[in-house]
């Protein structure tokens, strides 16, 4: 997907596109400075899109800590949660492997990503390769079905296999304790900052701690998002 400035979103490229558009319009009797100003605020909105969506962040997996004597901080896979048929997921049963979790929705521009996730599982899955979707409504109501009809919608378009989560929110004050695991400071170091937009990806390593994040429009076949993942998967 093309994308300005680190920015893919279509519909904000769509919007900004206009915007351009209308800046070069004949009739539309504009000034140089006019136009330049204008020129300015469109990079500026781009400048502004491009923090609230995030950017890729990919560390080295950590090392197994050598004293396991010592009480270790919460980590994302510390939680017990309700998977789509509301039955529990515990996922501490996931520690050992690599872990992709992926708050994700029915109705984004991003949608499309459900089929490259499911192919990267397929690939990866025997070598301990788990996608976890996190179904949320929390951007411009991308999600509103029920837990059944997502499950449905995912089966039916994209043959999804790997494990999906009962809808949660991601973002703000009723975000679930996965998500502020993996968002707020104390827990999430470099990797914090609120999820800015469906399909926003994060990578735990085999040891149950954040190696990477990855923005919305880093698509499953991206060569960054691909290395790391096999790069998580070869440490042991």
């Amino acid at each position: 997907m093309p994308s300005f400035l680190g920015v893919s979103d279509p519909g904000v490229l769509g919007v900004l596109a206009f915007i351009i558009l209308q800046a070069y319009n004949p009739r539309i009797m504009m000034t140089k400075i006019s136009l330049a100003l204008s020129l300015v605020a469109v990079v500026a909105v781009l400048i502004v899109v491009r923090s609230v969506i995030g950017k890729d962040i990919v560390k080295e997996p950590s090392a197994m800590p050598t004293d396991t004597s010592t009480t270790q901080p919460a980590g994302p896979l510390s939680y017990v949660m309700k998977d789509i048929d509301g039955n529990d997921m515990d996922l501490a049963t996931l520690k050992g492997k690599a872990v992709l979790i992926v708050n994700v929705a029915s109705r984004c521009g991003h949608t499309k990503q459900y089929g490259g996730l499911e192919a990267l599982y397929q690939k990866h899955k025997d070598q301990g390769l788990v996608i976890v979707g996190v179904p949320a409504n929390n951007f411009n109501g991308q999600e509103p079905g029920s837990d059944e009809e997502i499950k449905t919608f995912c089966s039916r378009t994209y043959n999804v296999t790997f494990p999906i989560l009962s809808k949660a929110s991601v973002k703000g004050d009723d975000k679930v304790p996965l998500y502020k695991t993996l968002t707020e400071k104390e827990t999430a170091g470099e990797f914090a900052g609120e999820i800015g937009w469906n399909f926003t990806k994060f990578l735990v390593d085999r040891n149950g701690q954040i190696m990477a994040r990855f923005a919305s429009g880093t698509t499953p076949e991206d060569p960054a998002l691909v290395g790391a993942v096999e790069k998580a998967l070869a440490a042991k």
